[in-house]
């Protein structure tokens, strides 16, 4: 990682304060959850775009909502007509609560139900449900509880159950290990190199940037030393994609309140402790409706291994697995164009087989 930049170098760049887009939300609150399940405690929502599909974007493992902006600004603002997008931040990160109890995938799939409910999204077949690592987890669990309300299931570089691989075991004590009092450098370079390939982290920076054109979206935010509010468009590229990737995680590490490293942890209990049984997967399969369903793994994954995939696969039938030759853990940042048209047409399969 020596030949990428250092945090101070990323943050003194001009692209730094515009490294999260300003997306202003159709729709935003905070809801108290889990009344009866630990609670409660309350979870941020916001809803992007006012179309008629309804797509629900679920982030991982200390995924905050800024996370999912490339698809969010694609969904919600460029295609805000079509789709209104929900996201949210899970308990134990950015501005919901982050409750000292026990975490789990069914308890976190039962906090977004509440949301959903919340936001009357409660038709029959109504909901495209998308969910990357953990956000795959949960999105089972969703499918699981709910499978009448579901149009479409993206199940993305996920698993039914993490194996006790050595792989994913060191992984896991090294993302706690420099959750310790460590560099930040060391932080952010280590959690790039286990999510996306040496070669996308090094390539020029490939984000499709918002424009003065892109709705509801407001210029960058200002720059440190030019006081609170907005700065001057436009958005700015950074030099590579690591660099870009790092800073998002430099503002996600430094936000204090919206990073605990105790919902973190809890976080990795609800993801570590995840399974999915071969039964209760063709369950849900068989009440949800195979063609209805996608799997996409990358064979370069460091986080969950690719066999991880391939057994979701192997249980779950989908009408579509896609498993893509050198991709690694993130292909909302890695392979953004392609991503979404895959999402897009997921999502039109969906609302076909519900007669829309």
């Amino acid at each position: 990682m020596a030949a990428f930049p250092s945090v101070d170098e990323v943050v003194k760049t001009d692209a730094f304060p515009t490294a999260i887009w300003q997306l202003e939300p159709h729709q935003e609150g905070m809801l108290p959850v889990a009344a009866g399940r630990g609670g409660p405690f309350k979870i941020h929502w916001e809803v992007h775009g006012d179309g008629p599909m309804k797509l629900v974007l679920i982030g991982g493992l200390g995924v905050v909502k800024s996370s999912w902006q490339r698809q969010t600004m694609h969904f919600g603002h460029l295609h805000g007509d079509q789709y209104s997008v929900l996201i949210i931040d899970n308990r134990g990160i950015g501005r919901s609560d982050k409750p000292l109890i026990r975490y789990s995938t069914s308890a976190m799939a039962a906090d977004l139900l509440e949301v959903l409910d919340h936001l009357s999204w409660t038709e029959e077949r109504q909901l495209h449900i998308c969910g990357i690592s953990m956000g795959g987890m949960i999105a089972q669990e969703l499918a699981y509880a709910a499978p009448h309300r579901i149009a479409s299931l993206n199940l993305i570089c996920t698993a039914a159950a993490i194996e006790n691989t050595t792989s994913f075991s060191e992984n896991l004590i090294n993302r706690i290990n420099l959750l310790i009092p460590k560099s930040l450098d060391r932080t952010v370079a280590y959690t790039a190199a286990n999510i996306f390939p040496a070669s996308w982290l090094a390539a020029p920076d490939d984000a499709v940037l918002p424009s003065e054109t892109t709705p509801r979206c407001r210029a960058p935010a200002a720059a440190a030393g030019q006081g609170q509010g907005q700065g001057d468009w436009p958005y700015r590229r950074f030099s590579s994609n690591y660099a870009r990737f790092a800073a998002q995680e430099i503002a996600k590490q430094r936000d204090v309140q919206g990073f605990a490293k105790h919902g973190f942890l809890l976080q990795v209990v609800a993801a570590g402790w995840h399974c999915k049984s071969a039964a209760q997967l063709r369950e849900l399969a068989d009440r949800v409706g195979r063609d209805r369903i996608l799997v996409l793994h990358g064979t370069a994954d460091k986080i969950i291994s690719v066999p991880h995939g391939r057994k979701l696969i192997e249980y779950l039938q989908p009408g579509r697995s896609i498993v893509v030759e050198g991709m690694g853990h993130a292909p909302i940042a890695e392979r953004t164009p392609w991503f979404n048209e895959l999402l897009a047409e997921m999502c039109a399969t969906g609302e076909r087989l519900s007669g829309r």
